[in-house]
């Protein structure tokens, strides 16, 4: 048998031998368990990949926030420093393209089926996925 450590008293009855016991046995149990935890490479990386995923999101909806806040100053100084005639180009381009906006919209509704235009955001939906995809395809291609 060993020797009781030098810093743990050794037991004076059996009721304190057997304290003793349990009390190791529960440490053991402990142990065995971190022990385990540790071993559990699987729970360790989804664990480590939520909290990474959790860390990314807050940091980019913090960028995201300091990106509106600089481009929305940058519009502002901008703004100030364009010289009056090509505000004023700006603004009659921008209300032209209104109007033809307000054109094409009224052509839409003159010329397009009944169908079409019942159906027109799943159409719009369709025609973005489609979009998306041949640029997918498109990128996959380059590399």
């Amino acid at each position: 048998m060993t020797q009781p450590p030098h810093d743990e008293p050794t037991a004076r009855s059996q009721d304190e031998l057997r304290e003793q016991v349990e009390q190791t046995r529960h440490e053991l149990g402990d142990t065995v368990q971190a022990l385990a935890d540790r071993a559990d490479v699987k729970t360790r990386a989804r664990e480590k990949a939520v909290a990474v995923r959790e860390q990314a999101g807050a940091k980019a909806q913090a960028w995201s926030g300091q990106a509106r806040t600089k481009a929305a100053h940058m519009a502002h100084t901008v703004e100030e420093k364009l010289p009056e005639p090509v505000k004023q180009k700006g603004a009659a381009a921008a209300q032209g393209a209104k109007e033809k906006a307000a054109q094409a919209e009224q052509v839409w509704q003159d010329k397009a089926p009944q169908q079409v235009r019942d159906h027109r955001a799943a159409l719009l939906a369709g025609a973005g996925a489609v979009l998306v995809a041949c640029l997918l395809i498109r990128r996959r291609g380059k590399r």
